[in-house]
């Protein structure tokens, strides 16, 4: 689990208690993706922003994690706040797979040497 979630909220939008255990439930999965030596300096920051647009009510969510060497942010705008983090929470997996697989040198490599030892010999 990501321990050192920050959130926040913008513009007149109160974060009740829900909202806060649900997006730490939610953020703090992807501690799963990131490797191990990195996973005690994780930081996390949440912003949600409440905007009025002329089809009614919109929340603007952004998620900023802050890993060694580099930072994962993904932003997504939606009518409902819980709908948001669960979109944002599988941008950020993907981003932290990719953080994992560069990070670790033997992680991601199997399929290559597999495919190189299988292809046949021209005769």
């Amino acid at each position: 689990m990501i321990e050192q979630i920050t959130i926040s909220g913008i513009n007149n939008y109160h974060v009740d208690t829900h909202t806060d255990k649900y997006i730490r439930r939610r953020i703090g999965k992807l501690s799963k993706f990131i490797p191990r030596h990195a996973r005690k300096s994780v930081t996390a920051k949440v912003t949600i922003r409440e905007v009025n647009k002329s089809h009614g009510n919109k929340y603007e969510v952004e998620v900023t994690i802050n890993l060694p060497h580099k930072n994962l942010t993904a932003k997504d705008e939606s009518s409902n706040v819980l709908a948001a983090i669960d979109i944002l929470e599988a941008k950020l997996a993907i981003q932290a797979k990719k953080y994992k697989v560069d990070q670790l040198p033997h992680v991601g490599k199997r399929g290559l040497w597999a495919r190189l030892k299988r292809t046949p010999k021209n005769d």
